[in-house]
């Protein structure tokens, strides 16, 4: 393939007019023909730079506001065309087509349009039709044009320009070209998206996702395996959105731990509320009067694996919580903001990262969750799944006390994030035994159990916090024994889908124990 290829003409047509003039004063002063469309071109020529209006290559006017413009042979042809065969030459010469060297266009707005939520006919017209086809037509032909569809690369094209006399590389234009691909895909992916949910469809017949790059990072969850982070645009808060304000960059495990944490702090309710995760599973969580509270109760539950952990807060972190947090090692904290006398005592801390969102997520919003696997992907509705006390069903003679309801609700969402099979014990409104990830339901019941009495000992306790406590399990039990287990370390009441062939028999244990038990009709595996 050719190598150096020269710039002659340029045909300009950009939304998203950031650097726009820097960019053509520079290529209008080496020499560049400029052609433009509408606001682009007035905007240049209000600059006082001479510029072409797409129209007078065209010989048609811009028609139909606007949606038919640059969709012309003169166009197509002036970036298709081969350079070094003879046949397309004779036919440019024939037409009156003149090639086109360099395309500068970036799209309608047609993500940040759905995203403020505007109304389907203003987005539809936020669809962009001629740019998507010049961009595809310009990375098509990158032998010979060059094609650039973001502003952050305005910077390299410009040095490519000054190194090599007015002309780019071909590594510069294959580099480009797959930028552009890429941008036309995530283009076409946040359309067909969009279509999907406004017409309700739950199984289009083909599914893509895109994303644009935030981050390269260092590796992903092991140092072998190279990793990187990209944001898809659909600004929910959390840590795609957050603002980092210090530490080191996040790594693949930090972001994967931190998106746990603060979405399982978001279904913790409006009072003070803390989550601290580890290995995507929590080792801690509470609510309480005040923050450095709820931190607190949440730490106790597991001390040992909140060593290196991650912190999400549902408020305003403030001093008297940061002092609590920095007594040991954590990795991330994540708060919709921070004062700055929080802010001053974690700057002791360089290898604390602290990450502010501005709000907090919506639990109950719809959205997609999807998981690779050999040969294809699984794609399913996140879980939106939310419970209030009126929805739990009460299948026992004693029915729970006021309190009891409470905290199983609260244990109820927590086992909601807790990798399966998982079992929470809560008491007053703070976890004290989580037991995760378990092939045996009841294995995670006397994990959860023991990791209670470990506390105690921890702490001197005379006995462990278990007891009085209330437990939730996240799927039904398949026998007694789970629950039976869960008696013996003190639970009184219990939260469970229900939903077993043996329901009659772990009905039957919980009423000859004396608990209450309710089933939510609701699963909450999570793989």
């Amino acid at each position: 393939m050719t190598n150096l290829v020269p710039i002659g003409r340029a045909l300009i047509s950009v939304s998203d007019k950031t650097g726009l003039l820097d960019l053509a004063r520079a290529l209008a002063g080496a020499g560049v023909e400029l052609i433009s469309t509408g606001g682009t071109s007035g905007m240049l020529r209000a600059a006082g730079l001479a510029v072409r209006d797409v129209a007078e290559v065209t010989g048609f006017p811009e028609m139909m506001d606007g949606r038919v413009k640059t969709l012309h042979p003169n166009v197509h042809g002036g970036l298709l065309a081969l350079r070094d065969d003879d046949e397309h030459l004779v036919a440019m010469a024939a037409h009156g087509i003149e090639p086109i060297d360099l395309l500068v266009v970036n799209l309608y707005p047609f993500e940040e349009t759905v995203a403020r939520g505007a109304d389907p006919a203003t987005c539809i017209e936020n669809i962009d039709i001629g740019g998507p086809a010049m961009i595809r037509a310009a990375a098509k032909n990158h032998k010979f044009v060059t094609v650039v569809t973001d502003p952050a690369d305005y910077g390299a094209l410009l040095a490519q320009l000054r190194a090599h006399d007015g002309a780019t590389t071909l590594a510069c234009r294959q580099k480009l070209a797959l930028t552009a691909y890429a941008r036309t895909a995530a283009y076409d992916t946040a359309v067909s998206t969009w279509l999907a949910g406004e017409i309700r469809e739950p199984a289009p017949r083909y599914r893509s996702f895109a994303g644009k790059l935030a981050q390269t990072l260092r590796y992903g969850e092991n140092p072998h395996q190279a990793a990187a982070f990209y944001v898809d645009g659909s600004r929910r808060p959390g840590v795609a959105t957050a603002r980092q304000w210090q530490g080191k960059e996040l790594s693949y495990n930090n972001i994967n731990d931190t998106d746990a944490a603060f979405e399982l702090v978001a279904e913790l309710g409006g009072a003070p509320a803390c989550a601290i995760i580890k290995h995507a599973n929590p080792c801690g969580a509470a609510v309480a009067g005040t923050l450095v509270e709820a931190y607190r109760r949440a730490y106790q539950c597991d001390q040992t694996s909140a060593f290196g952990g991650i912190v999400a807060l549902n408020q305003i972190l403030d001093g008297a919580t940061a002092e609590e947090i920095v007594k040991i090692f954590t990795e991330v904290v994540i708060a919709p903001d921070a004062t700055e006398e929080a802010r001053a005592v974690f700057a002791g801390k360089k290898n604390l990262r602290l990450l502010t969102t501005g709000a907090m997520p919506d639990p109950k919003a719809a959205g997609l969750a999807f998981k690779q696997v050999a040969g294809g992907f699984l794609v399913q509705d996140r879980d939106a799944g939310h419970l209030t006390v009126p929805d739990l069903q009460v299948v026992t003679r004693r029915a729970p006390t006021e309190a009891e309801l409470r905290d199983l609700s609260f244990a109820w969402t927590v086992a909601k994030h807790v990798k399966s099979n998982a079992i929470v014990y809560v008491k007053d409104g703070a976890t004290v035994g989580v037991g995760a990830g378990q092939m045996s339901r009841i294995d995670s019941t006397r994990i959860a159990a023991r990791k209670a009495e470990d506390l105690a000992e921890a702490l001197g306790l005379a006995e462990p916090p278990t007891k009085g406590s209330v437990v939730a399990s996240d799927a039904f039990f398949p026998f007694a024994d789970g629950l039976i287990a869960a008696a013996g370390a003190g639970a009184t009441a219990i939260v469970q889908p229900g939903g077993s062939m043996r329901d009659d028999e772990v009905i039957a244990a919980a009423d000859a124990r004396g608990l209450a038990m309710v089933f939510t009709g609701q699963r909450h595996f999570r793989h």
